[in-house]
C-alpha cells in the first residue's frame, strides 16, 4: 500500500497531467480548476507577475488565440511533496500549428510548480517559467534543449 507521500505525488502528477490536456483541449475552464483563485504567476510574458486566476487563464487565452492546435510536453518532472504543501520543478515546451497554418516547434522553458493542497485537493499557488539569458547579448536562449 502507498504511503501519504506516494499517493499525494501520484495525485500532483495527475493535476499536472491535467494542465497537458487542458492546454490541449484549449480548455480555459478545466485549466481554471487547477489553480487557487489567488495563483502568483511568474510567466514569460509581461508584466513580472501575473496575480490570481484570471490573470493566469488571460496568459493561457493569448495562447490559445494564436494557435489553431496546442501540443505541450513536460519532461523531468520532479517532486517535493509534504503535508499540505510541494514543489516541482520540470521542463515544459508549448508547440503546435498557429492560426496561419505553420507549424512551430516552440521552444523548452523551465517550470516550477509550487502546490497547496485545499480541501484534499492540490492545486497550483505559484508557477514560474522561464527561458536561460545569455548574460552577453542579454538575450534569452530559446534554441536550448533538454
Amino acid at each position: 500500500m502507498p504511503s501519504q507521500r506516494e499517493a499525494d505525488e501520484a495525485r500532483i502528477r495527475q493535476q499536472i497531467d491535467k494542465i497537458v490536456e487542458g492546454l490541449r483541449g484549449k480548455d480555459l475552464e478545466g485549466l481554471k480548476q487547477l489553480y487557487t483563485t489567488g495563483v502568483v504567476s511568474f510567466d514569460v510574458e509581461p508584466p513580472l507577475q501575473h496575480v490570481g486566476v484570471d490573470a493566469k487563464l488571460k496568459n493561457w487565452a493569448n495562447v490559445f488565440a494564436v494557435f489553431e492546435t496546442v501540443a505541450y510536453e513536460i519532461r523531468e518532472l520532479t517532486l517535493t511533496v509534504g503535508e499540505d504543501v510541494a514543489f516541482g520543478h520540470a521542463f515544459g515546451r508549448l508547440s503546435g500549428t498557429l492560426n496561419d497554418g505553420r507549424a512551430t516547434n516552440g521552444m523548452w522553458v523551465r517550470v516550477t510548480y509550487c502546490f497547496e493542497k485545499i480541501g484534499g485537493t492540490w492545486l497550483i499557488a505559484h508557477d514560474q517559467v522561464s527561458v536561460p539569458l545569455d548574460v552577453r547579448s542579454g538575450k534569452g536562449m530559446v534554441d536550448l534543449q533538454p
